[in-house]
Formats: structure tokens, sequence, C-alpha cells
């Protein structure tokens, strides 16, 4: 069938939030080093991670986030502040001892005890997250490429706030797409076939006629597979798979991609 969407996950496809999440971390962690010199950053991070990974694993709203599709990442810098089902309202209010806990406990994990510290580093990691919306080099060129050649939808996982800030970061951004699609909005998040189901219809495509986009095998891949529609797998680390989730195409960078929309347009 003759292709005539192309559907694009955000996180690590068009905006490199793993970069932005890694620099804010950095940042954080370097003013936790000026008060206590003797911590290592690398140590404090992956402290952190591991305290707030336990955190979020063990609330009530877990299997609501893990349905959502928001990492525990991304709940130490997001508010929740929309969304209309109850589990936000449940984060909204959790979410300012979730940031202060993770790091105080991250920070007592080697050694330090200083809840106030861990207060302190709990606001500023989100400020630092926020300083950075980084697109990758070739997304603009891309899709400057693709627009009004193809119908475009933005199909995400997360928060509705969260992700629209996130879009927000990169004013541009939005302008290229017919539809924008947020999982913590419609209820369900990729790779749930109700989702992919509601952007072919918003598409008004087959799923012959699209192609999804995205980083994540278990998401982005396994979800649009469930709807017959063909897909791209950015490989961004070279991760060997198994032949459990097996994408129609895999790149490396999403330079490579327009080789791919060239050849399937031409079939």
């Amino acid at each position: 069938m003759i292709l005539k969407a192309i559907l694009f996950d955000l996180d690590d496809t068009l905006l490199w939030d793993e970069r932005s999440v890694q620099e804010a971390f950095t940042a954080a962690c370097q003013a936790g080093i000026a008060k206590y010199p003797t911590l290592k950053a690398k140590e404090l991070e992956g402290a952190v991670r591991q305290e707030a990974r336990a955190l979020y694993e063990s609330y009530e709203t877990f299997p609501f986030t893990k349905m959502i599709g928001i990492n525990p990442f991304e709940a130490l810098w997001g508010d929740f502040s929309e969304g209309d089902d109850d589990n936000f309202r449940k984060l909204q209010a959790l979410a300012p001892a979730y940031r202060r806990e993770a790091w105080t406990k991250g920070l007592a994990f080697l050694g330090v005890d200083d809840p106030h510290l861990g207060q302190t580093l709990g606001e500023l990691f989100p400020a630092e997250r926020r300083a950075r919306p980084i697109v990758y080099e070739q997304t603009f060129p891309l899709l400057d490429a693709l627009k009004g050649k193809y119908k475009l939808l933005l199909l995400t996982n997360g928060s509705p706030d969260l992700q629209k800030e996130k879009i927000a970061g990169v004013p541009q951004l939005a302008a290229y797409f017919d539809h924008i699609v947020i999982s913590g909005t419609f209820g369900h998040g990729k790779p749930s076939e109700a989702i992919f189901k509601h952007a072919m219809e918003l598409l008004a495509i087959e799923p012959g006629e699209g192609l999804m986009v995205g980083d994540k095998l278990t998401t982005d891949i396994l979800g649009s597979n469930r709807v017959g529609m063909r897909n791209v797998w950015i490989n961004h680390h070279h991760i060997k798979r198994t032949d459990e989730i097996i994408p129609s195409y895999e790149i490396s960078d999403i330079s490579e991609l327009a080789a791919i929309i060239q050849k399937l347009s031409e079939a």
C-alpha cells in the first residue's frame, strides 16, 4: 500500500531526552559534591536512580504510570497538573515528597545524612532538566523534508503536562504535526492497540498506509506490530535484540530514515 502517514515517537526519537536527563543529573550531583567533596557524581546519580525507582514502584499509582508510560526519572521533574484520571491527582500530591525522598535516600545510601540537601537537590534537578530541551541535529531537516508530503502524527507516552512542556520547550516542533496524541490524555499507552487505532482514525489511514518510528521495541515497535503497521526501530545504542519483537527496519540514527521512507514511497 502507498505510504500516506508517518507516526513519530517523541522522547529519544525527535527529542534527545536521555541526554537532557543525564545532564540534569550531572548538574544536580555536582551541586551535592560542592557541599560534600568526597561524593562522586556517578555514584550519587546511581544511588538516586536506584532509590527513585524503588520509591516509584512502591506507590499505588505504579500500575497506572507503567500503563501510561511514565518512567521514574520523568516523575523526578513532573508536576502532574493535568490529566482527567484520578491517578494524576495522586501523583501530583506525591511529587514533592518523591523528589525529596529520592535524593535524600540516595545521599543516605552513600553515607550522607542531610535531608535539607536532599530537598535542595530534589528541586534543583527539575530546574536543570527544564533548562535542557535538546533536539537531535537531524530532527528538523527530516521534518522539513516530510512536511506536506505525508500526514505526520506525534504519538507519545507520558503525562499530559510533562509531554506538552517538552513539546513547548522546542517551540517550532508542534507545527509540523497534523495531530499530537499523548497517552495520558488518551487513557492508554503504547503498546496498546487502542492508541494506535486511535491514531489511525485521526489520520484516516489503514495500517499498511502508516509507518511508526520510535526508539523502544516494547512500545513503539510492539504496538505497531500488533495493528499490522510497518515500523522503524532507532537503535541508538546498538542493542542486540532477540526475535521476540521484530521491527520492519532498524537504524542507528534518524538521519537514516529518509532513505527508508523514499524506498517505501516508490514501492
